[in-house]
């Protein structure tokens, strides 16, 4: 059974609508270290939000997946070459469009699925709430993911092209991986004490903290190991999914 909207065909979305539950996943487009393709957070996050939404349909679902945005906000890593980069105010006014297509065919729960660390979706969720009756939640897939994967890498430094990242996208996309062309992502330490210690915060330039864009060592990144954590937390994904598709919305929801 398809789950993507991008290979359904008018008929098939007519014999499986009305749908619950609608999945947004988010990416980015820029370098990751030496070694993954600058699409690595979108082609992850569409790929867990099908794993995870086919999970979810096989318990009982009403689930549908729609096309991945596949840029992201990048600002401060324009400095390398071909990045691509929308303002945090160009993503809502995308998501405004999304949530009124979505209410327009009465699916009131929407989940971005996001793959990105950059992208910040708090502050539109908010700024929407009471604008629609469009409910929106937002899931950091590497968040909900995070036990598994400190239970399997020996690195567990670093977020950016490190261990983990590397392993999971192994496993999804083995093709497109060249570990051998991975340097140790190392980065350098800030001046202030109270940014080491994250009691202050700063958009950082990732030109200047990183070498080549990665920020942890890859080195040791295996398909199983990335086939730990993708199953895993694409199995937690799927019951959050499946919660969601079962609960009606009434006057008081959440509560």
């Amino acid at each position: 059974m398809k789950i993507k909207l991008f290979d359904m065909t008018l008929k098939e979305v007519r014999e499986r609508s009305p749908f619950e539950v609608a999945i947004l996943p988010w990416g980015s487009c820029e370098p990751h270290n030496l070694h993954l393709p600058y699409g690595c957070d979108t082609l992850t996050a569409e790929k867990i939000s099908v794993i995870s939404a086919e999970k979810a349909e096989k318990k009982g679902a009403k689930v549908i997946v729609l096309p991945a945005i596949p840029i992201g906000v990048n600002t401060n890593t324009l400095n390398f070459p071909m990045t691509l980069n929308l303002n945090p105010t160009t993503q809502l006014t995308i998501l405004k469009d999304i949530i009124y297509c979505l209410e327009k065919y009465k699916i009131y729960k929407l989940i971005i699925l996001n793959g990105h660390g950059g992208n910040d979706f708090q502050w539109m969720a908010r700024e929407l709430y009471g604008t629609t009756s469009v409910y929106i939640f937002i899931l950091n897939w590497w968040e909900v993911g995070q036990e598994f994967a400190d239970a399997v890498c020996d690195d567990k430094t670093g977020e950016h092209g490190n261990e983990a990242e590397t392993s999971w996208f192994m496993y999804l996309y083995p093709d497109m991986v060249h570990i051998e062309w991975a340097d140790e992502g190392q980065v350098k330490e800030p001046v202030l004490k109270s940014l080491k210690e994250k009691k202050l915060w700063i958009t950082r330039p990732w030109h200047l903290l990183t070498t080549n864009s990665g920020y942890g060592n890859p080195k040791r990144s295996t398909v199983e190991k990335g086939k730990k954590i993708v199953e895993e937390t694409t199995d937690r994904i799927a019951e959050i999914i499946k919660e969601l598709s079962e609960t009606k919305l009434t006057p008081t929801f959440p509560y």
